[in-house]
């Protein structure tokens, strides 16, 4: 959900936000990358914008090892190397 304040627009609220950057934190700590690769990685695979903000209402509630481990996947579906 896009929102706007002080007329920046907003991508995700704060709820969200902290779960991705946990997330992208949790995954640069699994394939042994800086948190930034893994956010870039994240971003041009689309996954950031396409699965990971847009089904954080499910997503959040799981546990962070079957996180990575589905991501993990999901990023290598899309062709690329970790």
């Amino acid at each position: 959900m896009k929102m706007m304040k002080s007329g920046v627009e907003e991508l995700c609220d704060e709820k969200t936000l902290n779960f991705t950057i946990f997330l992208i934190h949790r995954l640069a700590e699994n394939w042994e990358k800086l948190p930034s690769e893994v956010y870039r990685i994240l971003n041009t695979t689309r996954i950031m914008d396409e699965y990971i903000i847009p089904c954080y209402d499910t997503l959040h509630s799981l546990g962070a090892e079957y996180l990575v481990e589905d991501i993990t996947e999901y990023v290598k579906e899309k062709e690329v190397d970790l």
